[in-house]
């Protein structure tokens, strides 16, 4: 899987910059059909979870940022170290020459994640961050709701599994565990999630989705009808404890 960061025409860094297994992304984005953007095209690099990515400062680090409503909706949330980020986006099957492969479908896919171990009000904390100065969040102008989130070298949780996986990184390989939407779908915001996310026996639910009507039981799983504002979900793990083993499954698969 190839997670392709968001053009932004403010970016430093432009698409021919960032590398993936040793490709350039402008080399990428120019074989695909469609409207694309181009290889000189500024990239919005964030998250930004791999070393290999581009070349880089002493000092580097994982490091994802926001501000404005969103990183509203994260503090409102207290979201700081020992959190854990898992992103998702929507994916296509290509072709080997670029092109979407006939019936494939657009589907949420989860690619990366990342556990906080640090929260930097970036208008404050710029001395320490001189590493990053070319992250988008770096090379805005004064914003006190701008923040960065720094990840740890390795997963930290109570479950035993976890001891020897990379508290952040990206998942090569489509495997379908990783997948949202559920199968035969009409549309990707059609999630299929394991039973328990539910919020008819919980004392919360996932952000943004505490309508019941959006839930539907299905055998073991449920459906959610995902909401289509919000950059970001949260799931309150005290209140659903099954979230740990889950997303710690999730990571250890695909770390294989």
């Amino acid at each position: 899987m190839i997670a392709l960061p968001i053009p932004d025409p403010a970016s430093t860094i432009r698409y021919r910059d960032v590398r993936w297994n040793g490709w350039s992304l402008g080399r990428i984005v120019s074989r695909l059909d469609g409207a694309t953007p181009s290889a000189d095209q500024g990239a919005h690099l964030d998250p930004d979870l791999r070393a290999d990515a581009l070349f880089r400062a002493p000092g580097w680090r994982p490091i994802f940022g926001q501000h404005g409503s969103a990183e509203g909706h994260l503090a409102n949330q207290g979201i700081g170290p020992g959190d854990l980020f898992l992103f998702f986006g929507l994916f296509r099957q290509m072709t080997e020459s670029g092109n979407i492969r006939p019936r494939s479908g657009s589907r949420h896919v989860v690619w990366g994640c990342m556990q906080v171990d640090a929260r930097v009000p970036v208008d404050a904390g710029r001395g320490r961050l001189a590493w990053a100065s070319s992250h988008p969040h770096l090379t805005r102008g004064p914003d006190p709701t701008n923040v960065v989130y720094l990840g740890g070298r390795r997963l930290r949780t109570r479950q035993r599994t976890s001891r020897d996986l990379a508290g952040t990184g990206v998942f090569p390989r489509f495997d379908p565990a990783l997948q949202l939407t559920a199968e035969g779908a009409g549309g990707p915001s059609l999630w299929r999630l394991p039973g328990w996310f539910h919020p008819a026996d919980r004392s919360s639910a996932l952000s943004y989705h505490g309508e019941h009507a959006r839930w539907t039981r299905d055998g073991s799983g449920v459906l959610l009808r995902a909401v289509g504002w919000g950059q970001e979900f949260v799931l309150d793990g005290r209140d659903h404890p099954e979230a740990e083993a889950w997303a710690v499954g999730l990571i250890a698969s695909s770390a294989r």
